[in-house]
């Protein structure tokens, strides 16, 4: 868990015996530096004292991702300023190496750095360079554990700030104040002083420190266990740092919301957020960053089972945390040590780094790092036996839970919020008005414009309209020689455009007639053929076929049936469809048409059930209704199997009659069911290899609807098809309907 500025001053420790590094630089740093190294003292002039200031910004800038040439371009502006007497760049150039020997560990020899440039900015009476140094002392306090010296330094660097009217430097001031409350473990100041420097941050738009705040109070809310608040913090601040381009800001956004989603036990997608922040860190040299990242790998590894990989990484970081004295990195690297080794139960091992993890807890002062300690030395004394002192702990680490989550940071938390949401809510009705004053600005620039133009365009409009005029006149001449010419072709048209479409009629009728033929008359003509056959072989006996006949009357009974029914349909498409209403029984229709399919069902292991009340009248064409029944029926047939159940059922409802052919069958895909009813459909083979015409629902739907009905159907996928549809019950039907039909 790190706060934005904690990561940027832990960001890098240089070895003892390393020489300085320099950096890339343009080929204008490189001139510069140059020509002031080969100069004498005399020949400097205004130029050389602007190229030293450029050193000390150089400096300034490579500071947050690479202290190498921050120490480098200070060195170089130091002996220079010393060579001029420039007190002011003198003073700089200790500032930024005073904050590069910090980085190194080497808090005395920053000490006397920043004393020094102190000391000259108090000459020089620069209140700017002054609060600034005031900053950077504050921050390595904060890094030694020094809280009372880093606050007197932060306060002395805000009241710099206030005296310049400076916003920038009170909300970097103020920020740096509630990270040292947060490392002291006082979380509600932390609070106030983070949203005092927020709402100045969101007021004047300043786009990196709101990251960084935000950060900072997702790491506090983090520390109360308040999670989802926290990652919606580390979410605001990973977008403006991402869209600031701020590739260090962007890993330790992606560290800290993949602390939050380990502690939430969310492993997998917390190393995904741990593994970005690595490689950010190792392409940065973050070495800071690069112990802390173990150490979460390596929780997350120890948690998942994998239990010596994750030890591995601890150890790693403990190593390193260790060689550049991280205090707070090496106390969290021990702590993960002993709840790896707890989970292996090797308490001797844990017992002896979860003691050293508290006791650097209890020099860092941080109240989350020490509750941590105590539970993980309460589980080692548990495990070796001393229950009275793992007891002691166990309460102690719950006693510094609840001062971690104590109401008062809950409350502050809720109002700080209300109160910048307030703050948003009126910079953006500001930027609405500024932006609606601009508007109108324009609006009016533009309507100046519009005029001109539309004057000028007037002219041109007279203009073109005389001679269009002239024009005109000859066109209309030609125009009613061509619309007299159109009118003859336009007839001809409409007249070739009717005999098409009655040819399309008759070709749809056509294909639908060889679609019905192929699909019903398949089943009798193949046993007729089955039964020759075995008349041709004598496979059967003369008393078997005797027994066969009534059978194969039956079926060619029904297929005369079906040509008589299908022979009715072709006149009711030739001639006018409602002659043919008549009222008759749904009932006698169904019960006809299951009995001619039972040897069919039969033979493929499928029942009926026949639910159709005896009573039930319909008012319709009966032919094309049982067509209909027969091809729902054959359907359900052909896709089920050996044990389904076909019922069909028949019930009045709102004057119509609603029957149903219902199957527990192989069912349809969604992709199939959009098909159906509006296009000839690729037909699949039944349960029994019965292949279809693709035809057979479409041919049904026109049935129903000239039968003033609808069709639907509702099935799912190995749970069966239920195809319903409506024709008018007979008390529907009307006295002269009934007239004319019984005449």
């Amino acid at each position: 868990m790190r706060g934005y500025l904690t990561f940027i001053f832990l960001l890098f420790y240089f070895s003892g015996s390393a020489a300085l590094r320099g950096p890339e630089i343009g080929n204008g740093d490189a001139d510069s530096i140059k020509t002031l190294l080969s100069a004498s003292p005399k020949k400097q002039d205004a130029a050389d004292t602007a190229n030293i200031n450029r050193l000390n910004k150089l400096a300034e800038e490579y500071f947050q991702f690479n202290p190498d040439s921050t120490y480098y371009y200070a060195q170089i502006s130091i002996n220079l300023s010393k060579k001029l007497n420039y007190d002011s760049g003198l003073a700089g150039g200790l500032l930024q190496i005073g904050r590069a020997n910090s980085l190194r560990g080497k808090s005395f020899e920053a000490t006397q750095d920043f004393d020094s440039a102190i000391k000259l900015f108090k000459k020089l009476n620069d209140i700017n360079g002054l609060g600034k140094t005031y900053i950077a002392y504050g921050r390595m306090y904060n890094l030694l554990a020094n809280y009372r010296s880093a606050l007197a330094s932060l306060n002395l660097a805000l009241s710099c700030s206030k005296k310049l009217k400076d916003e920038h430097g009170m909300t970097d001031a103020y920020k740096n104040i509630g990270i040292v409350f947060y490392s002291e473990g006082q979380l509600p100041n932390a609070l106030d002083y983070y949203y005092k420097a927020l709402f100045i941050a969101v007021k004047n738009k300043y786009k990196v420190l709101s990251g960084e705040i935000y950060n900072d109070i997702g790491v506090t809310m983090q520390a109360m266990e308040v999670y989802p608040t926290a990652l919606d913090y580390f979410y605001k601040a990973l977008n403006i740092v991402q869209g600031e381009n701020d590739v260090q800001g962007a890993g330790t956004m992606n560290e800290n919301i993949g602390e939050v989603l380990l502690a939430q036990k969310k492993y997998d997608v917390a190393l995904t957020h741990l593994y970005i922040a690595l490689k950010i860190a190792k392409k940065q040299n973050d070495i800071d960053g690069l112990t802390s990242l173990y150490t979460d790998i390596g929780l997350c590894y120890a948690h998942t089972g994998q239990l010596p990989k994750g030890i591995k990484f601890l150890d790693t970081s403990a190593r390193i945390a260790g060689n550049y004295k991280f205090v707070y990195n090496q106390a969290y690297a021990y702590i993960g040590l002993s709840t790896a080794y707890n989970m292996q139960k090797n308490y001797t091992k844990a017992y002896n780094l979860a003691l050293q993890g508290q006791a650097l807890a209890v020099k860092l002062g941080n109240i989350s790092v020490r509750s941590d300690a105590a539970l993980q030395l309460s589980k080692t004394l548990t495990g070796l036996g001393r229950y009275k002192e793992a007891d002691e702990l166990l309460n102690q680490y719950l006693d510094l839970k609840n001062e971690i989550k104590n109401n008062e940071s809950i409350q502050k938390l809720t109002s700080y919020n209300y109160e910048l949401n307030f703050t948003e809510k009126q910079r953006l009705l500001e930027q609405q008005q500024h932006e609606r004053e601009l508007l109108y600005q324009q609006k009016m620039h533009s309507e100046r414009l519009i005029n001109t133009i539309f004057v000028v365009a007037l002219a041109g409009m007279i203009v073109t309209a005389f001679v269009y005029y002239r024009q005109k006149r000859k066109q209309q001449k030609i125009n009613t020689q061509l619309e007299e010419k159109n009118h003859e072709v336009l007839y001809q048209k409409a007249s070739i455009d009717e005999q098409a479409h009655k040819l399309n009629d008759l070709n749809t009728l056509k294909d639908r007639l060889i679609s019905v033929l192929a699909h019903d008359l398949r089943a009798p003509l193949s046993t007729l053929r089955g039964l020759f056959n075995l008349l041709q072989d004598d496979s059967i006996t003369h008393q078997e076929l005797v027994e066969m006949i009534p059978t194969v009357l039956k079926k060619l009974e029904y297929t005369s049936d079906f040509l008589d029914t299908l022979l009715f349909w072709i006149n009711s498409q030739m001639e006018n469809f409602e002659n043919s209403v008549k009222v008759f029984s749904i009932k006698e229709i169904i019960a006809y048409e299951i009995e001619g399919h039972q040897d069919q069902a039969f033979l493929k292991g499928i029942s009926f059930i026949d639910n159709v009340p005896d009573d039930t009248m319909a008012s319709a064409d009966p032919n094309s209704i049982r067509i209909v029944i027969r091809n729902l029926i054959t359907n359900a047939i052909k896709f089920s199997t050996d044990g389904d159940v076909i019922s069909v059922n028949a019930v009045i409802e709102d004057g119509d009659v609603v029957i149903s052919i219902k199957d527990t069958g192989m069912g349809i895909s969604e992709d199939q069911l959009k098909k159906l009813f509006r296009n000839k459909v690729d037909s699949k083979t039944g349960t029994g290899n019965e292949s279809g015409t693709g035809m057979g629902l479409l041919f049904c739907k026109d049935l129903v609807e000239k039968c003033n009905g609808r069709i639907w159907v509702e099935s799912e996928l190995g749970e069966g098809s239920e195809f319903t549809f409506t024709v008018p019950s007979s008390a529907k039907i009307s006295v002269a309907q009934v007239v004319s039909a019984t005449t």
